[in-house]
């Protein structure tokens, strides 16, 4: 009744099978992992990138990436990481997902 009160999310969430899935898929995608870097040293997905979204570098490093590039995006939980695709997409960056429910989601 009201969704003129609601604003469409400009990313997309994706389970764990579907976030695996979208990076087979598609090769030149840009994968992204914005937790702590002790937390990236702990386990990441191979290949990620790591970009602290609490660091203090976070808006000038994703302001270097190209917006063209599909973004696969993950954190612990998905919370920071749907932050990241909220702030990335209000610049502009037109292909970008989130790990739903964070790492612990991600097939092995």
């Amino acid at each position: 009744m009201f969704d003129f009160f609601k604003t469409k999310k400009q990313y997309q969430d994706l389970a764990g099978q579907a976030f695996k899935q979208m990076l087979t898929d598609n090769k030149d995608s840009v994968l992204l992992d914005v937790r702590t870097a002790g937390e990236y040293r702990q386990g990441a997905i191979k290949g990620a990138i790591n970009i602290d979204i609490m660091g203090a570098d976070f808006h000038a490093k994703i302001a270097k990436l190209d917006p063209h590039k599909t973004y696969l995006i993950y954190c612990r939980s998905g919370n920071r990481s749907a932050q990241a695709c909220k702030y990335m997409a209000s610049l502009g960056f037109k292909d970008v997902y989130n790990l739903s429910g964070g790492i612990g989601s991600f097939p092995l």
